[in-house]
């Protein structure tokens, strides 16, 4: 656990709503005047953007070796930490940050196949000890959340232009570290109306707030 603050990330595959509930929590949170810190990987600093149009939206990123990917999606983190989520975890905000390494551990060491213990190596480098203190799994079935994330309006990331195999092993992916990792997890139904399932968010964190209290 942070000695101060509290760091919360959200993981979960495209369509789950991530995006959304952050909002919604960061709003309650702020009305109980805790301070609150959004981020969103990878990106969250001026370095990490650059990254994250580069990954996303760049015509030449179609050539991206999945090495490549891993390192600079590594990097924008490593700034991050640094940059922003330690600081704030300094001063006793409550950081929430939209994907953290348990992405990388899943899109890029299962669904892309890269070697796990190198991955988890480069997880490490880039963040050090600034781990997590709870991490909300927003779980839907995979069919489901590649026909929301196509409803979305704006341009199509190169990620969202993964087939459903891709997306299939990404979910079991983040099961199989959910199971594994039961302390620092809780897997939240994404599936029910919004409402629904900011509740069960709510109550996640608010059970984890009460014990660093």
């Amino acid at each position: 656990m942070a000695e101060t603050g509290l760091f919360i990330t959200f993981e979960g595959s495209e369509g789950c709503g991530k995006s959304t509930q952050i909002r919604r929590i960061a709003e309650k949170l702020r009305a109980d005047g805790r301070e609150v810190i959004s981020l969103r990987e990878p990106g969250g600093t001026p370095i990490g953007e650059q990254i994250r149009n580069l990954l996303q939206y760049d015509d030449d990123a179609s050539a991206m070796t999945s090495e490549a990917e891993l390192l600079l999606f590594a990097a924008s983190r490593a700034q991050l930490v640094r940059e922003v989520i330690r600081p704030a975890l300094e001063r006793g905000a409550v950081v929430l940050c939209d994907r953290f390494f348990d992405s990388t551990t899943v899109y890029q060491g299962v669904a892309r196949a890269l070697p796990a213990a190198e991955v988890a190596a480069i997880n490490v480098f880039a963040v050090g000890s600034t781990l997590p203190d709870l991490t909300l799994l927003l779980d839907l079935d995979a069919a489901e959340g590649r026909l929301r994330a196509s409803l979305r309006k704006g341009p199509v990331d190169r990620m969202e232009q993964e087939g459903g195999e891709f997306y299939e092993a990404v979910r079991r992916g983040y099961l199989e570290l959910a199971q594994k990792n039961p302390s620092r997890f809780v897997v939240i139904d994404a599936s029910p109306d919004e409402s629904v399932v900011a509740a069960s968010i709510e109550a996640a964190i608010m059970y984890r707030l009460k014990e660093v209290v």
